[in-house]
C-alpha cells in the first residue's frame, strides 16, 4: 500500500471515528433530556393525583403532641375543621379506655371525665372531609403530676347549710408564691349582695369572708378556676370546681364569764339563757368571736395534748367520754358538756382549763340537759363570743375565727 492509500484510509477511519463519537455525545445528552422531560410530567402527574386524594379535614388535638403538665380538667379535647370526626379513641398508655363524646355537629370531642394526675395519654382521632377523603392525627402526652400540682382543701362542704360566721377557709396543699394569681382564680359571692373579701393567713391558707356576719337564708357560692394557675414556680392548679351552701338562722351566743352565763340569740333575740363554767383563773379562757368548726356527740379531751401535763408527762386529764363537744380553736378550745362536775358550779364558778363547761349527763344521751339542747341546736359556722376571761383575744388563724381582725386589717391581707 502506498503512502498516499495509507494516509487517505486514516483520514476516512478517523473521520468516521469522530462522527460516532460526535454522534454517541449527541445521542447521549438527547437521551438525558428526553429523559427530564418525561420525568417532570410524571412526578406533576403523580402530584395531582396526591393532591385530590388528601383529605381537606384537619384535626388539631389538644394538648399538643409531647407535652407534660398537661390539664387533668378541660384541656383535651379534638376539633376539626373542613371536615367531620368520624372517630376519636383516647386510651392510657397500659391502654385502659378514657370515655369520650363527638359533639352533635362532629366538630369536636371531649373526654367524658376529669384525668389522672401523673399519667400518659395517647389520642388517634380520624376525620372525613366532604369528598369522605379521610385525615388521621395522633397525639402522646402526660398530666401534671402531684409534685407539680397544686389543691385547696377547702371547707364548708358543698349543700351544706351552715351558721353565719363560717368563712370560705381554704388551706392548700402547696406554699403558694403566686398569691395574686390563685386569688384570682377564685370567687366567692353571696346571694345577699355582701361584698366578699379573700385574706391570706400565711402561704398555705386563705379564707374568704364579708365585713359582718353572713345574712342568714342567704347562699354563698364559691368557684375554683385554677386549672392551670401557676401557683409557685412549676406547681399549677388542677381544680375547676363550683361549691355553692346555704346560710342558716342568724344564731349569735354570748359566753360570759363574769356572769357565768351564756346567752343563745337568733336573729338578735336571747332565745336561752344557760349557765357556764368556764376558765379557772389560772387556766383563762380566750377571748373573742370565735366559730364552731366541729360538733362531736362525744371525744375524747388528753391535756397532754394541748401542753396541760403532770410532773411525769401524762395528761392533767384523760376523759374519753366528753359529751356534746363543739370546737371552737385548732389549739383545743372547746364548748362542751361536763357530766364529771358538781351541778353546783354552773353559773356559779368557773373551774376548766380553759374551755366552757355546760352542764351534761354521761353518754350524751339525756335530751333534757343544757349541753345537749346547745349541741342540738347549733351548726357548724355558729358565732360563739366569749368575754370577761381576763385572757387575750383569740389569734384569728387559730381556727375559723378571722371574724378578731377588724375590716381594714382584713381587707390589707388580700393579693388582689
Amino acid at each position: 500500500m502506498t503512502d498516499s492509500k495509507r494516509r487517505r484510509r486514516l483520514v476516512a477511519a478517523s473521520a468516521l471515528l469522530g462522527g460516532v463519537l460526535v454522534l454517541s455525545a449527541c445521542s447521549g445528552d438527547g437521551d438525558k433530556a428526553g429523559a427530564s422531560d418525561g420525568d417532570s410530567t410524571s412526578q406533576a402527574k403523580v402530584d395531582e393525583a396526591a393532591a385530590k386524594k388528601t383529605s381537606e379535614a384537619l384535626i388539631k388535638i389538644t394538648p399538643k403532641d409531647g407535652s407534660d403538665n398537661a390539664s387533668i380538667n378541660n384541656g383535651t379535647a379534638v376539633t376539626v375543621s373542613k371536615g367531620s370526626l368520624t372517630s376519636v379513641t383516647m386510651k392510657t398508655a397500659s391502654g385502659t379506655a378514657v370515655a369520650g363524646q363527638i359533639s352533635a355537629d362532629k366538630k369536636s370531642w371531649k373526654p367524658l371525665n376529669r384525668l389522672e394526675r401523673a399519667t400518659t395519654y395517647k389520642i388517634a382521632a380520624e376525620a372525613a372531609d366532604s369528598d369522605g377523603r379521610t385525615a388521621h392525627e395522633n397525639a402522646s402526652f402526660t398530666t401534671v403530676s402531684p409534685s407539680n400540682s397544686f389543691i385547696g382543701n377547702f371547707t364548708p362542704e358543698d349543700g351544706s347549710t351552715v351558721g353565719v360566721g363560717m368563712p370560705v377557709s381554704i388551706n392548700f396543699d402547696k406554699a403558694i408564691t403566686d398569691k395574686a394569681a390563685v386569688q384570682k382564680g377564685i370567687t366567692v359571692s353571696s346571694s345577699s349582695g355582701q361584698e366578699v373579701v379573700g385574706h391570706w393567713f400565711n402561704a398555705n391558707r386563705l379564707d374568704f369572708r364579708p365585713e359582718g356576719y353572713w345574712t342568714g337564708g342567704s347562699t354563698v357560692t364559691l368557684k375554683l378556676n385554677l386549672d392551670g394557675v401557676q401557683g409557685a414556680s412549676g406547681v399549677y392548679g388542677v381544680q375547676q370546681k363550683t361549691v355553692t351552701f346555704k346560710i342558716g338562722r342568724n344564731q349569735v351566743s354570748i359566753v360570759d364569764a363574769k356572769t357565768k352565763t351564756m346567752q343563745v340569740t337568733q336573729d338578735g333575740k336571747v332565745v336561752k339563757t344557760i349557765p357556764i363554767s368556764a376558765g379557772a383563773p389560772e387556766n383563762t379562757t380566750y377571748q373573742g368571736q370565735m366559730v364552731i368548726s366541729e360538733k362531736f356527740k362525744e371525744t375524747r379531751m388528753d391535756g397532754s395534748t394541748v401542753g396541760f401535763k403532770d410532773e411525769k408527762g401524762k395528761g392533767e386529764y384523760d376523759i374519753k367520754d366528753v359529751p356534746h363537744a363543739m370546737r371552737l380553736s385548732n389549739s383545743g378550745t372547746f364548748i362542751h358538756g361536763n357530766y364529771w362536775g358538781a351541778k353546783s358550779i354552773f353559773g356559779s364558778v368557773n373551774t376548766s382549763h380553759g374551755c366552757v363547761g355546760l352542764s351534761d349527763t354521761k353518754g350524751a344521751n339525756d335530751a333534757n340537759t343544757p349541753a345537749a339542747w346547745f349541741f342540738d341546736h347549733s351548726l357548724i359556722g355558729d358565732v360563739v363570743v366569749v368575754k370577761n376571761t381576763g385572757d387575750k383575744t383569740i389569734a384569728p388563724d387559730n381556727g375559723l375565727n378571722g371574724w378578731n381582725l377588724n375590716w381594714t386589717a382584713w381587707k390589707a391581707g388580700s393579693a388582689v
